[in-house]
């Protein structure tokens, strides 16, 4: 018996890296698995291949049940598609992973409009556009008085939480699938539809100039697998109601991240709006140094 006996799911982006991991993960715990891939290249344009039909061979190979799939995420009606497909193919759907991706690195100075459009693309409007069309299908579900437990698993980044250097674009996108998360956590609650994200650290084709020069030993540990038994977990029922959260995992450590919170705070004396004058105090009550000690500062 695995936690995933009898459900379906959807991995974006499974040809490959964590995708693929993540596919045989869940196939192995007992789901369905459509794996979406369009074998694209790290900039996103399409190759032509079949690394979606090679994990299908996997998976099977292993007495699982997948079927191929190389509808693009960017485009609003082949996610529709592929929820569609996932539904005539094997009865329903149950989980949607969120793990497609590209990376255009630029500095923002050296960012084009089409680096920032094909990044953005993929990344949000793929995990919203894929999450749309299974919501709708969830939430009919939930209106006609049939029990549902949904799951949707998107995947953020350090670069989304901290910032990069060179991955303007790529940093944009990932920071916008945390906000989305939260917020779509909030909404899909009331049709019982748990949201989360990953945020993996693993050595992939769109990490290995970052991570270049390892050791085996930190090579092991960042294999992308290493991040797919909790995909598997929150996507199970054993995760219970979980919604809303992002978890970092670095090889076998998982870290619950906490979002902006309050921290320092400057109360005006005067009533009225702040004034820029009164600011020249405050400013240094928040930081515990005057401005022109941080960073960037004259």
């Amino acid at each position: 018996m695995g936690l995933l006996d009898g459900r379906v799911a959807i991995v974006t982006g499974a040809g490959r890296g964590l995708g693929r991991a993540h596919a045989l993960a869940l196939a192995a715990e007992g789901a369905a698995v459509v794996v979406n891939d369009l074998d694209a290249g790290l900039d996103g344009r399409a190759t032509g291949g079949s690394a979606a039909h090679r994990v299908v061979d996997e998976i099977t190979a292993a007495g699982g049940t997948a079927v191929a799939d190389s509808g693009s995420v960017s485009d609003w009606e082949a996610c529709a598609a592929t929820v569609a497909r996932a539904i005539d193919e094997f009865g329903g759907l149950d989980i949607v992973v969120n793990n497609a991706g590209v990376t255009r690195d630029r500095m923002l100075t050296s960012a084009s409009e089409a680096d920032l459009d094909v990044t953005l693309d993929v990344h949000v409007k793929g995990t919203f556009a894929m999450s749309h069309h299974a919501c709708r299908y969830w939430r009919q579900r939930f209106k006609e008085g049939t029990p549902v437990s949904g799951r949707v698993i998107n995947t953020t980044s350090g670069a989304g939480m901290y910032g990069n250097p060179g991955q303007t674009p790529y940093a944009t996108a990932k920071a916008a699938i945390i906000g989305f998360t939260q917020s779509l956590a909030l909404e899909a609650r009331r049709y019982q539809v748990c949201v989360n994200a990953i945020s993996p650290l693993a050595l992939t084709r769109m990490t290995e100039t970052y991570l270049a020069g390892l050791s085996e030993k930190d090579t092991r540990k960042l294999d992308p697998a290493n991040a797919s038994g909790l995909v598997a977990y929150l996507a199970s029922a054993e995760a219970g109601w979980l919604t809303g959260q992002v978890l970092r995992v670095e090889g076998r450590r998982i870290i619950r991240m906490h979002g902006w919170s309050m921290g320092e705070d400057y109360t005006s004396r005067e009533p009225g709006v702040l004034q820029p004058e009164e600011l020249v105090e405050a400013v240094p009550v928040l930081f515990g140094v005057a401005p022109r000690g941080l960073a960037g500062a004259k």
